[in-house]
């Protein structure tokens, strides 16, 4: 068993082996993909947030000229022709600028880049004209997307409030971005079938995105968690999260601008980034999954052959081992016979001289067992045999006594660690057993089969030899024969004595 174990145990650990590795070096390419896609979208991100904030400067910069220029010069001289012209070139120079405008407190348009001024037209509904009208600050704001009223185009406007001497609201600047200029811009880039790049408003909302879904311009992603959590904690990252719009799992670069209330997001499919990733693992596990059945085919012929060699050696240890018995076992009675009789009282003999613990010997006979052969035949006699050989096994109870066949209807019973007074004890017990199976025996005075027996016990350095050893027993054995059988006599000293009378 430790053999087949061993030779399980070595194909699952191969078979073992070679999966865990293969899965780890999976693994590992995964997170690596991962991190290089990681890596690229952080950068998408910063790229993408850096030419948003000189896209946005650009088109401040002439705002906060104009409005620098009205404080100086004074609001009228935003209706004359020079400031006409002036934002006429200025918004042809900025690529992303669609228009410029200047209004007056009012909201009626004071000047515009526009090759026409539209008769009455006033913004003073705007989003960025109410903010600046009440909020007094010299800094640039972004509005929402919308459209404009002039072209009908979608833009993002960018503005700044202007102030009279006295500091009290005058009117507003406003540079218009076309949003058409961004999807131009995210085009540039490569991001796969579903990734995103996306310009938000600071509260979460959209501004532009690529590519565009319905409804998308004005709608606010601010319940995302890139918003809820990642935004919250840090202005610039990447984070692994679920669109809230389309539900597509993403791995996202995210920045907020420095100087404007922006954020630009970027995001790559994890299931196109993974995609080469996914063949190679399918490829590799296919792989694996031939070399395992493969090792686990040889392990399961390495095992049977084992198994067969380990079945054989275990047939002939059964063979020997039977043919040991047959050698030292009587085939009729199953008792020890005559030769490992000899071979035991010799290793006891000796060990009994070197520990001095006594030694003792039952000599036992049926009686008149030729006259049962010749009333019954051998086949009774052979069973009347067994009978007697079960009634001796029965009564022995210690593991180093030794029931013996040792010759015809005589057998031995050899007992070490047994003193002369317990043997006899014990030949009796056995006597009396025959007796009780009352076995018919016309040739027997009794009537049913009986026993004689004699006994000899000593000290094992009480003995000079073996065989004197088992003379004595014999000698004790002859006088229960002589003195009328059916009965025990022990040996003592130069004589015998009988202990029992049937």
């Amino acid at each position: 068993m430790p053999v087949l174990w061993l030779a399980g145990f070595f194909t699952v650990l191969v078979c073992f082996s070679i999966t865990s590795i293969t899965l780890w070096q999976l693994r590992q390419t995964r997170i690596h993909e991962l991190e290089l896609a990681d890596t690229n979208v952080a950068n998408l991100s910063r790229s993408m947030a850096q030419q948003a904030q000189d896209t946005f400067d650009q088109a401040d910069i002439p705002v906060a000229g104009i409005v620098e220029r009205l404080s100086y010069d004074g609001f009228g001289a935003a209706t004359s022709s020079r400031m006409h012209e002036f934002l006429r070139a200025t918004a042809g120079s900025v690529e992303q600028i669609q228009g410029l405008f200047i209004y007056d407190k009012d909201g009626n348009w004071a000047a515009t880049s526009m090759n026409r001024m539209p008769e009455n037209a006033n913004n003073a509904d705007r989003e960025y004209f109410q903010f600046h009208k009440n909020i007094d600050s010299t800094l640039p704001h972004i509005g929402h997307a919308l459209r404009s009223r002039t072209t009908g185009d979608w833009i993002i406007p960018i503005s700044r409030r202007v102030n009279d001497s006295a500091g009290n609201f005058a009117g507003v600047v406003l540079a218009t971005i076309e949003l058409a200029y961004f999807d131009r811009f995210f085009d540039r880039f490569s991001i796969g079938q579903r990734g995103v790049i996306t310009l938000a408003m600071a509260d979460g909302i959209v501004l532009a995105r690529r590519p565009a879904i319905d409804n998308v311009r004005g709608a606010s992603i601010a319940d995302g968690e890139l918003f809820r959590k990642y935004l919250k904690e840090n202005y610039e990252g990447t984070a692994t999260v679920r669109s809230v719009l389309d539900h597509e799992l993403r791995l996202y670069g995210y920045k907020r601008l420095d100087r404007y209330p922006l954020v630009v997001l970027a995001g790559l499919s994890e299931d196109e980034v993974l995609e080469e990733w996914r063949q190679y693992a399918w490829r590799s596990l296919a792989i694996i999954v031939c070399v395992v059945v493969a090792n686990l085919l040889f392990g399961v012929l390495l095992f049977q052959q084992i198994r067969f060699g380990l079945n054989a050696e275990s047939q002939l240890r059964i063979a020997s081992h039977s043919l040991e018995k047959l050698a030292l076992q009587d085939s009729l009675t199953g008792l020890a016979n005559r030769r490992h009789f000899q071979e035991i009282l010799g290793l006891e003999f000796a060990n009994g001289q070197a520990n001095l613990h006594p030694l003792s010997l039952i000599m036992i006979d049926i009686d008149f067992f030729k006259s049962y052969n010749d009333n019954y035949g051998h086949v009774a006699g052979d069973k009347c045999i067994v009978a007697v050989a079960e009634c001796v096994r029965s009564n022995l109870n210690r593991t180093g006594d030794l029931a013996v066949r040792y010759g015809g209807e005589e057998m031995a019973v050899f007992l070490p660690y047994s003193d002369a007074q317990g043997a006899f004890l014990l030949a009796e017990k056995i006597r009396l057993s025959v007796l009780t199976r009352a076995l018919e025996h016309q040739g027997n005075p009794v009537g049913i089969v009986s026993i004689s027996l004699g006994v000899y016990g000593c000290a094992a350095h009480e003995c000079t030899s073996l065989e004197e050893f088992v003379e004595r027993a014999d000698a004790a054995l002859y006088l229960a024969k002589h003195d009328g059988r059916n009965r025990t006599e022990i040996w003592q000293g130069s004589s015998v004595v009988a202990h029992s009378l049937a």
